[in-house]
């Protein structure tokens, strides 16, 4: 098992291959992905803190240039696979941004 270390909500265990928005989710953490993990709406992003959260590949590099994003350690939660243990920092979440999460993104 891999650990993800989450700012402020604690360390939780993932399995390999698994979405980081998964992991967030069914840990409690509110993250939003209001596409339902299409890599389209850029609400499920983290900070990563530390650790490898893996390549970029084209649809998430596309929608964080499209939207602004910019900084190289701003990832998408539903585009993450957890491949080694990190620590992220989630941007935005149903309690700070008052929206639906959005539907739950696919395995």
């Amino acid at each position: 098992m891999l650990t993800v270390q989450v700012e402020g909500r604690g360390s939780f265990e993932a399995q390999e291959g698994q979405k980081l928005v998964l992991v967030l989710e069914d840990n409690g953490v509110d993250i939003l992905h209001r596409c339902g993990g299409n890599a389209k709406c850029t609400t499920c992003r983290v900070e990563v803190l530390s650790g490898d959260a893996g390549p970029i590949e084209e649809a998430e590099a596309t929608i964080l240039e499209t939207k602004g994003f910019n900084e190289p350690n701003i990832r998408l939660s539903c585009q993450v696979r957890v491949n080694s243990d990190l620590s992220v920092k989630p941007i935005m979440t149903v309690t700070e941004s008052g929206m639906d999460a959005g539907k739950r993104p696919q395995e």
